[in-house]
């Protein structure tokens, strides 16, 4: 049983079965849709639907008195707008897709549940009908303790690398990782987080060293260490070259959609499920894209939704990272090098988390480079080997043994039976 299904609030159930037909007929961000269900509600913008009339004046009149209030003046009016939906009437069954997605262990997150995520309703209108879920952690963590890392498809080694190294800092730190499930910069994020998820069995749903999970205690909320935002159905994984990848986000994590299963992604789909990304989570983080890419539309979404924007340089030369410097010159984003100015922007876009574990700033700044690598290096919760962290800090064995020793004069590293960590 899966203790973090997503319950229905009391008095919920017709509400949950219109919202999840309504994802069916309406595609995302369909303005004239999300207007009829503020005007009527879920439940009687369904029966509306369903009732086969040609039109209505009073509801026109109130949805088009919606629709100006929040800058969409002009539409096709109401007869146009049944005409899109009513031909999807035929493959309508909310309780099929219902149960598809709870075989799979799912399900429906709706705006009249307790968990569903506040930051969604700085998208106005736009605001999704419903969000499908599927995995083992079925909510969204709060705002301010998610970075969505973003990037292009056709990513290059540089930018693998700074991403697999920024998403397993960031878990490390206590952030969720998002991204959108793609190849590139979206799976090297999913992978990294994973990666030190893996390393850490404080994280629940993590292998510990006996290869089981920690299961969280009574009550508590587990913190995913990576989500997938997806432009299809969550019960089908796309591309299917990451289908391994995404399986192993929906074991300790999630995947999440605002189209039914079934749904295939498409263009549209995927451009505005850029926008989700970009207003569920406190920082958007580009780390590779071209001078016109997917990541920068999420970017863009963003910055209109007043969230802070992060840019990691790279070559003047790469045309993978000309979209990053387009940012960077125009003032959308902060140039960012690693989690802990992801860390930081967090921080200044709001954020409340405390990094509690992080050693006071005036010890940091008395710290040589060798040092610095190697505390950013030690993880937070679990102990790790030397050899390891000569690994991931890139320095030699004995500069490594040297380093530890400053540090744990210091107070900022703490040897264990088993390695070694940061002092908490």
């Amino acid at each position: 049983m899966n203790t973090n299904a997503v319950e229905p609030g009391t008095g919920n159930a017709d509400i949950r079965l219109a919202r999840a037909a309504l994802t069916r007929l309406m595609e995302p961000s369909d303005l004239p849709g999300m207007a009829l269900i503020s005007v009527a509600g879920p439940v009687d913008a369904l029966a509306f639907i369903r009732s086969g009339a040609a039109s209505s004046a009073v509801l026109e009149q109130e949805m088009t008195a919606v629709l100006s209030e929040t800058g969409t003046g002009r539409w096709q009016g109401l007869a146009e707008a049944l005409g899109r939906w009513r031909p999807r009437l035929a493959d309508l069954a909310p309780e099929r897709d219902l149960g598809i997605v709870d075989r799979f262990g799912g399900g429906l997150l709706i705006p009249e549940d307790p968990q569903w995520p506040p930051a969604l309703a700085d998208l106005q209108l736009a605001e999704p009908i419903a969000l499908w879920l599927r995995g083992r952690v079925l909510r969204i963590p709060e705002q301010k303790r998610c970075i969505a890392v973003v990037g292009s498809r056709d990513s290059t080694s540089y930018g693998d690398n700074v991403t697999g190294e920024i998403a397993s800092s960031l878990v490390q730190r206590g952030f969720t990782v998002v991204s959108g499930g793609a190849y590139g910069i979206d799976a090297n994020a999913h992978r990294g987080a994973l990666g030190a998820a893996r390393q850490d069995p404080a994280y629940w749903g993590a292998p510990s060293a006996g290869g089981t999970g920690v299961p969280p205690a009574e009550g508590a909320v587990a913190q995913p260490p990576t989500l997938a935002v997806m432009a299809g159905g969550v019960d089908r994984f796309y591309p299917s070259g990451n289908e391994d990848l995404l399986r192993t986000i929906t074991e300790q994590g999630a995947v999440v959609a605002e189209v039914p299963p079934g749904t295939n992604p498409t263009r549209y789909r995927f451009l505005q499920r850029n926008r989700l990304i970009a207003a569920l989570f406190e920082v958007t983080v580009v780390v590779e894209a071209r001078w016109r890419s997917g990541a920068l539309n999420t970017a863009h979404h963003a910055e209109g939704l007043s969230r802070s924007v992060g840019a990691v340089p790279g070559s003047v030369y790469s045309a993978n990272s000309a979209g990053c410097h387009r940012l960077l010159r125009e003032g959308a984003a902060v140039c960012v090098t690693d989690a802990a100015d992801i860390a930081e922007l967090a921080g200044v876009a709001g954020s409340n988390l405390a990094i509690e574990q992080e050693a006071a700033p005036a010890l940091h700044d008395g710290l040589g480079v060798e040092d610095l690598l190697l505390l950013d290096a030690l993880p937070l919760r679990s102990a790790t080997s030397v050899d390891k962290l000569s690994v991931v800090a890139g320095l030699g064995t004995a500069t490594v043994l040297a380093g530890l020793g400053r540090l744990e004069l210091l107070g900022l590293a703490q040897r264990l039976a088993n390695g070694w960590k940061r002092n908490s």
